[in-house]
């Protein structure tokens, strides 16, 4: 309850990067409006079941750290399960439980996200529990104290006692010296064990306000009578001073990194990241569809060469960051048991990398991509939580909430030279941190 994000095997994949694309369904219907105290809503109606999804997005991460005191995002993501004004310890997982609903919440390096999913006439429920997290969460020394440990816990758990578990803080910390990327999105031990009651009340001042946040619900709704109930939950609650943005410009990497990690893991790992863009850069839809040609499906170009022909590694994949700011692309390899030889894993990788660079993928490889593509928008999204965080993402990254219906034509109008093009202007040698991660020497 309360993840980071979702659990997946690879550990560096807690940081919300994407996988493959962001698949969208046609013809999603919502309606769009802000409230006097700069609340943007987003509702989508779909009475199909009798379910709704009530979320509530707040343009704050884990790069959005005051000096010294990282990890605050996510932090606030398990302290305000805490309770409020008007609701007790515990009390707002017992009032969805009972009303038959779910809940959680993450948090990325760029936003924080809260959800419930309740039975359609609980819709009032699901507001007045945001409203009261916006508006009267009880920053409270005991919740604090509480929360503190079960994050110090998750970090040991989820990071620096599981296998691979700190690749993602590895790759970063090397890639950027001056963008709050560097620090982790959990944030360090010692910045959790030295933040005060101060600290915690001036995030959330800074943070939590109308102004910064998008609520968005999709489900089985009446347009008029959610845009009513929203207005008595949420339009007294004052908007807030502009939060502080981070506008820091990360310098160009300027020459490869090079490191090598002993970890208690059972295989070696070639790990690499590349710098590259912002998911809002025209540029990601040409990057994301390159990993797919490297890393999706069995018939992928890395599975073949690196699993298949030359049986150098067991997993293999590729993806790119889908990040507020530029951030990382992120390849790996795990070495087949009794591989000892990381360079010639890294050597057959390059091979994939300068093919891509050098060669235009073939007419069925983008065809398969482009049929991909157009199943995920068939498909559509497989619940109205899915909906509503889409709409959100899309509105508070990308400016532009009806991608969930657009944006499958950016994809299909990548081309094979876009490709080639973001091979060779991207995945280049100085612009990577390459990561050698070793089992631990034996001691005895």
């Amino acid at each position: 309850m309360h993840t980071l994000t979702h659990r997946l095997v690879w550990p560096f994949l807690l940081l919300g990067l994407s996988l493959g694309l962001t698949a969208q369904a046609p013809a999603i219907d919502f309606v769009e409006y802000e409230l006097d105290n700069g609340l943007k809503v987003l509702l989508h109606q779909d009475n199909t079941t009798p379910i709704v999804a009530v979320s509530i997005m707040y343009e704050v991460g884990g790069k959005d750290s005051f000096e010294g005191r990282t990890g605050f995002a996510h932090f606030f993501e398990h302290l305000l399960f805490e309770g409020s004004e008007n609701l007790g310890r515990g009390e707002i997982d017992d009032y969805v439980q009972a009303a038959g609903g779910a809940l959680n919440a993450n948090t990325s390096l760029d936003r924080t996200y809260y959800y419930e999913i309740l039975p359609s006439n609980q819709l009032a429920l699901g507001l007045w529990i945001e409203s009261e997290r916006l508006l009267h969460a009880r920053v409270l020394m005991e919740g604090v104290e509480t929360q503190r440990e079960v994050v110090k816990e998750e970090r040991r758990q989820n990071y620096d006692n599981r296998p691979y578990g700190t690749i993602s803080m590895e790759l970063y910390k090397r890639a950027f010296k001056e963008h709050p990327y560097k620090d982790p999105n959990i944030g360090y031990m010692e910045d959790l064990n030295n933040a005060e009651m101060e600290d915690f009340q001036r995030f959330y001042k800074t943070y939590y306000v109308p102004n910064n946040a998008i609520l968005s619900i999709a489900g089985d709704i009446d347009i008029e009578e959610t845009k009513a109930l929203i207005e008595k939950y949420f339009a007294d609650i004052p908007r807030g001073p502009e939060p502080p943005r981070i506008d820091v410009v990360e310098a160009p990497l300027g020459g490869e990194v090079r490191d090598t990690v002993y970890d208690n893991v059972p295989l070696p790992a070639l790990i690499m990241g590349y710098r590259t863009v912002a998911r809002s850069h025209p540029d990601y839809y040409a990057i994301s569809m390159m990993n797919q040609v490297l890393s999706q499906g069995q018939s992928s170009r890395l599975n073949k060469s690196l699993v298949d022909d030359k049986q150098l590694a067991v997993q293999v994949g590729s993806f790119p960051a889908s990040s507020q700011d530029p951030g990382l692309a992120i390849a790996f390899a795990i070495a087949r048991p009794g591989t000892t030889d990381l360079q010639a894993v890294e050597e057959a990788f390059n091979a994939e990398i300068t093919r891509l660079q050098n060669e235009p993928i073939t007419d069925r490889e983008l065809q398969k991509l482009r049929n991909q593509v157009e199943v995920d928008a068939i498909a559509g999204y497989g619940s109205v939580a899915g909906i509503a965080e889409s709409l959100a993402d899309n509105e508070m990254f990308l400016g532009d909430a009806n991608l969930i219906n657009t944006e499958t034509q950016r994809y299909l109008d990548v081309t094979k030279e876009d490709i080639r093009r973001v091979a060779r202007e991207y995945y280049t040698n100085d612009n990577r941190v390459v990561l050698y991660w070793l089992p631990q020497p034996s001691s005895r």
